[in-house]
């Protein structure tokens, strides 16, 4: 079934039957092949569901602006990873066979490399939208792009931002504890730590690392242990549904440390806000983000409000609208919908009025950006301020943290 997409229309739809939709565009570019089949591939159901159908919104929101900016026509085959390496694998082969000539997802590092393997096989383009494992992009694949920080990038621009805070702040924690979950994100961004914070000189050591199921429904032995340390700082990376439980133990426990600091998803996003409520300002995330002065930044800001008034701009929305704009993009420089010939054009990218922060969307021989930066944002009164890098900052960080039992 094809329909069109305007601002008003909305394409996600649950579960595993993939649906189409059609991006309009200028009908100067209607003569190029296509339209373009794009299969995307989110978590819509399971334990990422949340995110999932956050990082549609991204995909909602493309039409009217890649059609302002001149991009051709993008068919969107939505399809559901159920929260599942396996389901991933399982829906990739499927949007192939039915058609899809370039694949976006998946937001989770795990689905992320199955849907890589399968695309590389088969000789289809796949634009990785969120997924921060390294060796995603360390297997010499031809046909697979990632705009989006691996670990380590994460990692050192959230150090570099740390210290630029807490040197503003006037402030020189000891001590940190880092809480992390064990899913594949989470243990990359675990090994990275300790080889790559030693290069920036921080004022803290850390004392103790602490992993846990991400899908687990009590983490207060894990908050009991991080709280035993004594540590001034807690750092994280978590999830949606982790970050919310993690917060009510720290609560129950009356544990507030001089600062909350996540380098990963789940402590900025709306539903966090929404169910916390005060008790959900304070902590920063230190995560890949947009650049508010750039032009394109503005009208995604501008769709989202109209679109979702009720959701505040993320990264969810940042990357997977990024993503459509390199299938876009590579559509509309190859003429063609083949395959090997977008993957060439995806190869020579050199998009700079764009959203992220950073100096635009290239990607190096193994087909990843690494011309991507990262901003520290704060949680406050239910919105997000950036509170570094000074460059891209609207607001100054509340350091220390107010503690919980004094909101």
């Amino acid at each position: 079934m094809t329909k069109s997409l305007t601002l008003t229309r909305r394409t996600l739809l649950a579960g595993a039957a993939a649906t189409t939709s059609l991006i309009a565009a200028p009908s100067i570019l209607r003569a190029q092949s296509g339209p373009l089949k794009v299969g995307v591939l989110l978590p819509r159901s399971g334990a990422q569901a949340g995110i999932g159908q956050d990082c549609q919104r991204g995909v909602d929101i493309a039409g009217p602006i890649l059609k302002g900016l001149g991009y051709p026509d993008l068919q969107i085959i939505n399809a559901d990873t159920e929260t599942s390496v396996d389901v991933a694998r399982s829906r990739a082969e499927r949007l192939i066979s039915e058609g899809a000539q370039l694949l976006v997802g998946a937001f989770d590092s795990g689905q992320s490399t199955a849907i890589a393997q399968v695309a590389e096989q088969k000789g289809v383009p796949f634009v990785i939208n969120i997924a921060a494992a390294p060796p995603i992009t360390e297997q010499g694949y031809k046909f697979v792009f990632r705009n989006f920080p691996t670990a380590p990038m994460i990692l050192g621009d959230a150090f570099a931002n740390q210290k630029e805070l807490f040197e503003t702040a006037g402030l020189a924690p000891k001590s940190a504890v880092l809480l992390h979950v064990n899913d594949t994100f989470g243990t990359s961004m675990q090994q990275g730590v300790a080889g790559v914070l030693p290069k920036f000189n921080l004022s803290y050591k850390i004392v103790e690392q602490i992993a846990y199921d991400g899908t687990a429904r009590d983490l207060s032995v894990e908050i009991s242990k991080a709280k035993a340390t004594n540590a001034e700082v807690l750092l994280l990376v978590s999830r949606l549904n982790d970050a919310i439980l993690l917060t009510r133990e720290m609560v129950k426990q009356r544990w507030s440390p001089m600062a909350v600091m996540s380098m990963g998803p789940g402590w900025y996003e709306d539903q966090y806000l929404k169910t916390l409520g005060k008790l959900g300002d304070g902590p920063i995330s230190f995560v890949p983000w947009y650049d508010p002065n750039k032009k394109v930044s503005k009208l995604m800001v501008e769709a989202l409000a109209k679109h979702s008034p009720e959701v505040n701009p993320n990264t969810n929305h940042v990357y997977t609208f990024e993503a459509l704009m390199i299938a876009a993009d590579a559509f509309k420089r190859a003429g063609s919908t083949d395959p090997k010939a977008l993957a060439d054009a995806i190869r020579t990218t050199n998009i700079t009025d764009n959203v992220s922060i950073g100096s635009g969307i290239q990607f190096d021989a193994k087909g990843q950006n690494d011309k991507l930066k990262n901003a520290a944002i704060q949680n406050r009164g239910g919105k997000l301020v950036t509170v570094a890098p000074k460059v891209a900052s609207d607001a100054k960080a509340d350091l220390p943290m107010t503690a919980y039992d004094k909101r």
